[in-house]
């Protein structure tokens, strides 16, 4: 999941500019235009925080319109990794993964 383009589309579902999310998750807006800018990942923290603007669960966050679920602290623990990584090394984890 591309969760730029999540922030993104819960944003236009709700009207709001990136200084309105910025305003009710707490998040400065500063650092969610250099997200964009940069094309960054949030932290898994302020990943939090915006889902808490938005009046989600970061597991609704993930669901994408599916039914919510829970991470394991497994599951967890690899995200909060994952979320750190370049692009370069999520491809190479991802081509890692489908060989298996």
């Amino acid at each position: 999941m591309d969760i730029l383009q999540r922030i993104t589309e819960l944003m236009a579902e709700k009207g709001w500019s990136e200084y309105e999310l910025s305003k009710r998750s707490g998040v400065p807006q500063s650092t969610i235009n250099a997200w964009f800018q940069r094309n960054y990942s949030p932290s898994l923290s302020s990943l939090q925080d915006i889902c808490k603007g938005f009046g989600i669960s970061t597991s609704d966050f993930f669901a994408d319109g599916e039914s919510s679920t829970s991470l394991t602290s497994d599951q967890m623990k690899m995200f909060e990794k994952w979320i750190t990584l370049t692009k370069k090394q999520k491809d190479a984890i991802m081509n890692l993964i489908d060989s298996i």
